[in-house]
């Protein structure tokens, strides 16, 4: 029966980091499920044409994820904000290799069109992600945020407790960063 509380999620998942294969027999069914509904989050930001599933981006990343035999995963919150950033580095690396129409138009948009349903299309998430690269380059913990709410659809606890602040920082971080990204995704290259 696989583990119903956050709490037995977690210790198995220290358990699996310390080698007990049986943990992760118990835990591939939790999962699985949650890194379908991460995937579900990242797919509804793409285009209507991707080629990569939904199931396709869920297998990708747990093979992966079950590969790293030296992780210490801390909690569930650590384990999923990591395998959202996984599924984030997949879409984008997914993105970068397709080949361009030369005709397609460049987007501008803002963080909250981002976030919406209509981001995330090919050139917005190439763009979010080379914004949020450079915003890590001075401010790694507001690039952080926005990497575990936005990819990882974490709450503000989980996201507190994962970087070790107080809730309000969260909040006030991620309304900053929210800006920078806006000024950012919408700057003009002429």
């Amino acid at each position: 029966m696989p583990p119903s509380s956050t709490q037995e999620v977690t210790e198995l998942l220290q358990k699996w980091s310390e080698g007990d294969a049986g943990a992760l027999e118990k835990l591939t069914p939790v999962i699985y499920a949650e890194l379908h509904k991460i995937a579900r989050r990242h797919m509804r930001r793409e285009r209507d044409d991707h080629t990569l599933q939904t199931t396709a981006l869920v297998n990708e990343a747990y093979v992966r994820l079950i590969d790293w035999k030296n992780a210490k995963w801390e909690n569930r919150a650590h384990f999923f904000g990591v395998s959202a950033q996984l599924m984030r580095r997949i879409l984008v690396d997914f993105a970068r290799k397709r080949p361009k129409d030369k005709d397609s138009p460049v987007y501008l948009v803002s963080i909250e069109e981002a976030m919406d349903v209509a981001e995330g299309r090919d050139p917005e998430i190439v763009a979010l992600d080379e914004a949020l690269t450079e915003l890590a380059t001075f401010d790694e913990r507001k690039a952080r945020i926005v990497e575990l709410k936005f990819f990882g659809g974490l709450r503000t606890d989980e996201i507190a407790e994962i970087i070790g602040v107080a809730e309000i920082t969260v909040l006030r971080e991620w309304q900053k960063a929210k800006a920078w990204l806006y000024l950012q995704l919408n700057k003009k290259d002429q």
